[in-house]
């Protein structure tokens, strides 16, 4: 599986919604739902880093790696 991405988990404990974090992050609705979603194949680290400030969460809250 590698690298999987929570974000669903950090926005629903934060209570933020999808279109709300993607305004604060000043990323397009389709690309914060790739991300979402797990289809993303890279991330950049100034997009994760405004996505940890909004949510107010570390990296690794985010992203986590598991083994195959």
């Amino acid at each position: 599986m590698g690298i999987v991405v929570n974000l669903d988990v950090m926005m629903a404990k934060r209570k933020m919604s999808l279109s709300e974090l993607a305004a604060k992050v000043d990323i397009t609705l389709a690309n914060l739902s790739i991300l979402k979603n797990n289809k993303a194949k890279a991330i950049r680290l100034t997009t994760l880093e405004a996505i940890c400030q909004s949510l107010d969460c570390q990296p690794g809250d985010i992203l986590e790696y598991r083994p195959d």
